[in-house]
């Protein structure tokens, strides 16, 4: 894990088991190296827009992916899907929406707002592994995104 500029992956999960079972996922796929993990929204917001104890941080590399929860403490994923999307200089990151929540209207919220991809985490860990393992292997790898933003 990192906090410099060159993060690939951010992850912003509240639920520490959830996390670990990421983190693990994406290290057996090799994807692991540059990601940086955060447990809240608001830690998400400062992370991405270089407020709070991440004031300072060079804003110029921006994460090749966000992988967001939507139920957190403090600030939910949808307001920081808002909050990326409606910025000239964050709209382009590809965000995928990993939750356990299937409500419609979380659904419906966050392709409204941008969301590339809406994830419901499987139960069971093999299936976690392997639909994680996928994910990181299609944005990181296959998916080609604008090397500048806007």
């Amino acid at each position: 894990m990192i906090a410099g500029n060159e993060v690939e992956i951010l992850l912003v999960e509240d639920n520490m088991s959830d996390a670990e079972l990421t983190i693990r996922a994406l290290s057996k796929a090799n994807l692991a190296n540059n990601l940086v993990h955060v447990t809240d929204g608001v830690e998400a917001i400062d992370f991405i827009f270089a407020k709070g104890r991440y004031e300072g941080r060079a804003t110029i590399k921006l994460p090749k992916l966000i992988l967001l929860d939507i139920k957190m403490p403090r600030v939910d994923g949808i307001e920081v899907l808002r909050q990326i999307k409606s910025d000239e200089k964050t709209k382009s990151i590809p965000i995928v929406i990993m939750t356990s929540s299937k409500e419609e209207q979380d659904i419906i919220a966050s392709y409204k707002l941008g969301v590339n991809s809406y994830v419901v985490k499987p139960l069971n860990f093999e299936g976690f592994a392997k639909a994680i393992g996928n994910l990181g292997l299609y944005w990181l790898l296959l998916n080609e995104i604008p090397s500048r933003p806007g």
